[in-house]
């Protein structure tokens, strides 16, 4: 009976149809957090660039206390991850990586902000 159990074709056929069904929710999901982490790494180049302009735009007294009711104003809207400090650090990645199509999807936020 044990015998006949190991070559059953359906048995096989369905547990192989798990395996992979498996695996390529693993790929999915693997392919789908690094789009994700790429998103946000374009998401925060682009927020910096808009801090750069605006800061352009305005006097430097001026440029801080926007800076901290933005960072207000997107925690309340978005939750965590828009503080002043990291306000900066996307203004930073902008001006030291002023062209966004040269950064590389396999860092995260936290390389970038290491790296600044």
């Amino acid at each position: 009976m044990e015998n006949n159990l190991l070559n059953n074709d359906a048995l096989v056929s369905k547990i192989a149809s798990i395996i992979t069904n498996a695996r390529n929710n693993v790929i999915k999901n693997i392919n789908a957090e690094l789009i994700n982490e790429y998103e946000l790494i374009n998401e925060y180049w682009n927020i910096g660039l808009i801090i750069v302009e605006g800061e352009l735009k305005s006097q430097r007294g001026e440029y801080g206390k926007k800076l901290f009711t933005l960072s207000k104003t997107l925690t309340n809207k978005f939750g965590k991850g828009f503080s002043r400090e990291n306000l900066q650090n996307m203004r930073l990645f902008y001006l030291k990586y002023p062209n966004c199509q040269t950064l590389s999807s396999k860092l995260s936020w936290s390389h970038y902000c290491e790296l600044l």
